[in-house]
């Protein structure tokens, strides 16, 4: 999925459902694009190894997907870095994917958050109205309705600034995702954020049920040949897991 992180304008079916908008981020000219799951090829215990996903993913047939997560602070570094945040469906095996989540990069110094939504093949859509700190608790969902339309909804739980949108997507609904990415930059898989740990994704659903995750639906990041971002084991309910920058697993939340 194309994006840039100046891109505000939200489609006419828009409904705000918070206050004055407000731009989060500050300028940024560098093209960021989100791809579906880059598979690579790694030695691991988990049930799949990418260069720019980490964290868990259902496949089977879904209308839905729920997912709650905390906002991770990211670490400053020379180079920009970036990750986001999401929950989503399709992708993990195809090329369409609709999802929403947070941005968090560093780059011209300083860190930048972001709240967005987006499906492919069209740009990110930058959320102005939610203004996205670190340590922040977000709630997002994704559900089918009629006719091809599906509504998307993303909420800062902390501070009450919520958006919703209503758009058409014909994707496949054959994988469920809760996700750390590492978006393309300039063409080429940028550089993940060193973001904070643990970063807890919990609770979720897929299709308004308990996903039912099991450590074969967990996935890590690979980039220069090295482990990156690390799912924990699901924790004792199965519907959400903690993500730990690094190659050693978090312990799972409530654990």
């Amino acid at each position: 999925m194309r994006k840039t992180l100046r891109v505000f304008a939200a489609a006419a079916a828009a409904v705000v459902l918070s206050g004055a908008a407000t731009a989060p981020l500050a300028v940024n000219a560098s093209a960021i694009v989100h791809h579906p799951r880059v598979s690579a090829a790694a030695r691991t215990q988990a049930g799949w190894a990418s260069s720019n996903w980490s964290g868990y993913a259902k496949t089977g047939s879904f209308a839905s997907v729920t997912g709650a997560w905390v906002v991770p602070g990211v670490a400053s570094s020379r180079k920009a870095t970036y990750s986001s945040q999401w929950v989503g469906i399709d992708g993990f095996n195809n090329s369409s994917l609709i999802q929403t989540g947070t941005e968090a990069d560093y780059y011209n110094g300083s860190a930048h958050y972001a709240a967005w939504w987006e499906i492919l093949p069209a740009a990110e859509t930058v959320i102005p109205s939610i203004t996205v700190s670190p340590g922040d608790n977000m709630s997002a969902s994704i559900s089918k309705g009629s006719h091809g339309s599906w509504t998307i909804t993303i909420t800062d739980t902390t501070t009450g600034k919520g958006f919703m949108t209503s758009q058409s997507y014909s994707g496949p609904g054959t994988s469920a995702e809760w996700i750390e990415e590492a978006p393309s930059v300039g063409g080429h898989v940028a550089t993940l954020a060193t973001y904070s740990s643990p970063d807890t994704f919990d609770p979720g659903t897929a299709s308004g049920v308990n996903p039912g995750l099991t450590a074969a639906d967990g996935g890590v990041m690979i980039q220069r040949n090295r482990q990156v971002s690390t799912p924990s084991a699901p924790d004792g309910d199965a519907d959400g897991f903690n993500m730990a920058y690094g190659s050693k697993a978090p312990a799972a939340p409530g654990s």
